[in-house]
């Protein structure tokens, strides 16, 4: 069975890994073109070129697929089936029309919750405690196909948003090749329509969200902070200085919203709207993740 790739992230390079070492065979892998990063503004390979091209894979990176050429390129291949996982590009239906079974789509979550690019980190904000990945079938709305198959998963007290992609990466990577096996044994792959009615959407994150408000639930504010982790992180000031929040916990105490209760050997506890929050890891403007007790007993509390 002839499978186009398609995918851009680090979830997609754990899937196009996986059905390599089971043996599919990957006549091409689209990916996003290369982008400038860092500040010397480098060009970067995705995450999925550098995987193709460890496996000597033909790798095509346009644009988008508007031209004629750019689709004639795609039908060329003869592809029996695409497997497309965060690619970062809308497909046109003459690019879905293409393959011969179609295209599929792993999806990180439970659809039809959390349509959109940001699945994983919104399950973790909304205080989810279980999520999954979805195999369905691409249609030319976002995230609406058919629902091939769902793969789930318990969500962690304190788990953060990146941990949880990591596990998610490897649940869905399984998934596709489990799917892709049904479709080569010749299975008719049978799916489901969603229902409308459970629809939510999990819109991408951006900077303007990284404030922590301080009126919120402990577990409210312990979500926040696991939600925005590895990016675009929650923030706070303590005493007039900026602070990166990475790690929290659940604590006792109460107070004035963003009350500092005290100083522990784990942590700053602060009080929350409703229960309070220890801070057991945070970064300095312009310096480095430490302990908030290590930061702290070299830079005094006023208490």
């Amino acid at each position: 069975m002839r499978v186009v790739f398609m995918g851009t992230p680090d979830i997609a390079a754990t899937c196009l890994k996986k059905i390599i070492a089971d043996g599919f065979e990957v006549v091409g892998v689209y990916t996003q073109p290369d982008r400038p990063k860092g500040r010397g503004m480098k060009m970067v390979y995705s995450d999925v070129k550098e995987v193709a091209l460890a496996n000597n894979l033909t790798v095509f990176q346009p644009e988008n697929f508007r031209d004629d050429e750019t689709v004639q390129q795609l039908a060329d291949l003869k592809p029996d089936i695409c497997a497309v996982v965060a690619y970062g590009r809308i497909l046109p239906q003459k690019v879905l029309d293409i393959p011969t079974f179609g295209c599929i789509n792993i999806h990180a979550s439970v659809l039809p919750r959390y349509r959109g690019s940001a699945p994983y980190q919104w399950a973790v904000l909304d205080g989810l405690t279980e999520t999954g990945v979805s195999a369905m079938y691409l249609v030319r709305e976002m995230d609406a196909g058919d629902i091939i198959e769902v793969s789930k998963t318990p969500i962690g007290e304190q788990e953060t948003a990146g941990e949880l992609l990591d596990r998610l990466a490897v649940l869905g990577a399984d998934l596709l090749s489990k799917t892709l096996s049904r479709f080569a044994a010749g299975e008719q792959v049978s799916a489901m329509p969603q229902d409308p009615s459970l629809v939510s959407f999990a819109p991408m994150l951006d900077k303007t969200m990284c404030p922590i408000d301080w009126t919120k639930t402990a577990q409210q504010v312990h979500n926040h902070v696991r939600g925005l982790h590895p990016w675009p992180v929650a923030i706070t000031e303590i005493q007039g200085k900026k602070f990166k929040i990475h790690e929290t916990r659940v604590a006792e105490g109460s107070g004035e919203p963003g009350q500092i209760l005290s100083l522990t050997k784990t942590g700053l506890i602060i009080a929350c709207g409703e229960g309070a929050v220890e801070i057991r890891s945070l970064q300095a403007e312009g310096g480095k993740r430490m302990a908030a007790p290590d930061y702290f007993r070299g830079h005094p509390l006023e208490l």
